[in-house]
């Protein structure tokens, strides 16, 4: 430690002279006495002392001086043995591992002799035991560069000179070890079988992950096979415990990579759980990556779409074709001045209504476009030329439209950028301006409460403030309103400058989804924060639950009921809170679940309910030959050395013959000296002993 003045040394001083001339002027003898107050010469010289220590003191305060401080810490080499404790790790054997580990634990042990620190990173967050040979091996994943780049980082700027990797090399997560770079030398132990097993692996099974009820679908199953040449094996496809196909799979000599497909039929609706299996053949390896579930949501049928037209249009075609790029519409297309027009389903119920060119001037459809819009079924109106604009004003909440009829300007369109209920790439809708001008009415535009506008007119090169697409989502019901006839062109022209159909499609179909989208008014809302779960792996519910009014109410009890595949139920119950509104559900067997969540709120029982799935990957069981070539190029690359699972010992003498010293780290430190208390409490003993003894003798 040391004394910094931030000003000129002289001060100090200045500061001594200070306490020097205080204390004589309060202490100087009285008039005919030797000393002051006729107090005894030792007493007076203690009480000057006393004053001079006191002034002086404050004195320097007052040049507000710095104590720089140097600490010097010593700090051991550092040695991480990280550990792979993935399920792979034991298909060769756990007696085999436990020796290696026996080997590690000996290694942790004279390295720490030597003045090493040595610590236990492994796959999982939890700490290691106290003897290696404990561990459990049981992690469902590897990832072996989130393992060192998480060592990487909690060890920066710390003194860790070599990292003990033990690992079969097999990693199934993330990217590879070799891609990273690292301060620190890797020792690889290398453990595991690098001799291909004898072995039948169902490497993947394709299915589509949406299926509607009643239809067909393929399921694909992806075999490759070692030591089974020119045999055969047999592949079943069950749904739940029933099998629903069979097959026969050969195994050529030259090509051990097969493929069977099957077809089979969607009979329920909800997430099905469907079971690949490749039989056992004698002598395999492992039957465990004989099999695999997917997944596939029967959905109950398409979104019926309308689309109704007062005649055959070119607009109708370029509609349709934006609507079947959607495999979730059904799309009925009907035009009222033909034969299908006149059988119009009024009583069926849509999910969305596109109306073009209607309510029309000749009144052909006006009844049957007042009776489907009396359901307030979301509606796209497309106005053309033969469009009665005076009878679509009261049918839309979107625009008012006054004007002569029969009169039509051309007019482009331009992006409104104000309009941000939907995520659209503006730069790509420049396309707008090379695109052909729609027939249009002509007259007042005025939009109602509510509307926004999606296009503006551009009609030449002024750009008006006339909605061309205008939305209103705030009412009853969600309506569109396209304020020109001739779209058809521009899908044409779009393909003829870009060679796709992109840009329009997708402005159309976000402003469908958008109006046609169902709105969730439910008072209580249980759902998982995700539609998949892998095994072993905790499910988190987020609960919402509303007033009246919709503001978010807490305290309340919730019950939950989970039903697995085989109706057994299970049965929680929470209450969520508002620093904590989720419930988590533990250790649940893979499947696919059902649940049901209750609550009672003012009187009133509400309910949510829903499907998830809990999946269980055998990604460690996939690939079960290990992998040192992977270790050692990871080795070289940071300077460390590989080694067999039986030469572990040797890491000990590699890391002590090689000289590692101690690192020192200083750290400095300037404080103000007036920030010591004790600097305090030293002034306030000498003004406290003075005044006692000024007291005590007599003194004022």
């Amino acid at each position: 430690m040391s004394l910094i003045f931030q000003t000129s040394p002289w001060w100090v001083l200045v500061c001594l002279l200070a306490g020097v001339g205080y204390a004589a002027l309060l202490y100087q003898p009285l008039p005919g006495k030797a000393v002051a107050e006729g107090w005894s010469r030792g007493l007076n010289y203690g009480l000057a002392a006393l004053r001079f220590l006191a002034v002086t003191l404050l004195a320097l305060l007052l040049l507000n001086p710095l104590i720089r401080s140097l600490q010097t810490r010593t700090e051991a080499p550092k040695v991480v043995l990280a550990i792979d404790n993935s399920e792979s790790m034991t298909a060769a054997g756990r007696p085999a591992l436990n020796q290696t580990l026996t080997m590690l634990q000996t290694v942790r042990q004279q390295l720490t002799d030597k003045g090493y620190d040595v610590s236990v990173r492994t796959l999982s967050d939890t700490a290691a035991p106290a003897e290696l040979t404990q561990l459990a091996f049981r992690q469902r994943t590897t990832d072996l560069s989130k393992l060192l780049d998480g060592i990487r980082s909690d060890y920066e700027g710390r003194h860790l000179t070599d990292v003990i990797l033990l690992t079969d090399g097999l990693s199934n997560q993330g990217l590879s070890p070799t891609f990273g770079t690292y301060p620190f030398a890797i020792r690889a132990v290398g453990v595991g079988d690098t001799v291909p097993k004898k072995d039948v692996l169902l490497k993947a099974v394709v299915a589509n992950r949406v299926a509607y009820l009643n239809n067909s679908f393929p399921v694909k199953a992806e075999i490759t096979s070692n030591g089974f040449a020119g045999r055969s094996a047999v592949v079943v496809l069950r749904q739940g415990t029933r099998e629903v196909g069979r097959q026969t799979v050969r195994f050529d000599k030259n090509d051990t990579f097969s493929s069977v497909e099957f077809k089979t039929t969607a009979t329920q609706k909800g997430v099905q759980r469907f079971t690949v299996d490749v039989l056992p053949q004698e002598g395999e390896f492992s039957k465990v990556n004989n099999r695999q579930d997917v997944y596939i949501e029967v959905i109950d049928g398409r979104e019926k779409v309308l689309l109704l037209g007062l005649s055959p249009h070119p607009d109708l075609k370029a509609f349709r074709a934006i609507l079947e790029k959607n495999q979730n519409y059904d799309v009925d297309v009907r035009t009222l001045s033909t034969a299908e027009g006149t059988s119009i389903p009024i009583d069926k119920t849509y999910d969305l209504l596109i109306l073009h060119q209607l309510p029309d001037i000749t009144n052909i459809g006006n009844a049957a476009v007042a009776k489907l819009l009396a359901k307030n079924t979301p509606t796209l109106f497309v106005v053309g030329v033969q469009s009665s604009v005076a009878a679509l004003n009261p049918l839309n909440p979107v625009i008012s439209v006054l004007g002569p009829p029969n009169q039509s300007d051309k007019a482009a369109a331009y992006f409104n950028p104000d309009f941000k209920q939907l995520n659209l790439d503006q730069t790509r809708l420049d396309l707008l301006d090379k695109l052909p001008p729609l027939t249009t009415p002509y007259g007042e535009y005025k939009l109602l409460p509510g509307s926004e506008t999606v296009l503006w007119q551009q009609i030449g090169t002024v750009r008006t403030t006339k909605p061309l697409l205008a939305i209103n989502t705030t009412g009853t019901r969600k309506t569109a309103v396209l304020l020109g006839e001739g779209f058809w062109q521009w899908r044409l022209e779009e393909y003829a400058l870009t060679g796709k159909q992109e840009i329009v499609d997708e402005l159309m179909q976000k402003v469908l989804q958008l109006i046609s989208v169902k709105e969730d008014r439910r008072k209580l809302r249980v759902y998982p924060v995700r539609n998949e779960f892998l095994a072993g792996e905790a499910v988190s519910f987020e609960t919402e639950l509303y007033n009246d009014i919709y503001e978010r109410q807490y305290g309340v009890p919730i019950r939950l009921d989970l039903v697995d595949e085989r109706d057994v139920t299970r049965t929680f119950n929470y209450t969520p809170t508002e620093a904590n509104s989720r419930f988590d559900v533990s250790r649940l067997p893979e499947g696919v679940y059902r649940f049901k969540a209750t609550a009672t709120l003012n009187n009133r029982a509400e309910q949510s309910a829903g499907q998830f799935i809990v999946r269980d990957i055998q990604l460690e069981a996939v690939n079960t030959t290990a992998d040192h070539g992977l270790l050692r190029q990871l080795a070289a690359q940071s300077g460390g050395t590989f080694y067999k699972g039986a030469d572990a010992g040797a890491i000990v003498n590699d890391l002590t013959k090689r000289a590692t010293p101690a690192r020192l780290s200083s750290t400095e430190s300037l404080n103000e000296i007036i920030n010591w208390r004790w600097i305090f409490f030293i002034i306030l003993t000498l003004a406290g002993a003075e005044w006692a003894l000024r007291k005590y003798n007599g003194g004022y």
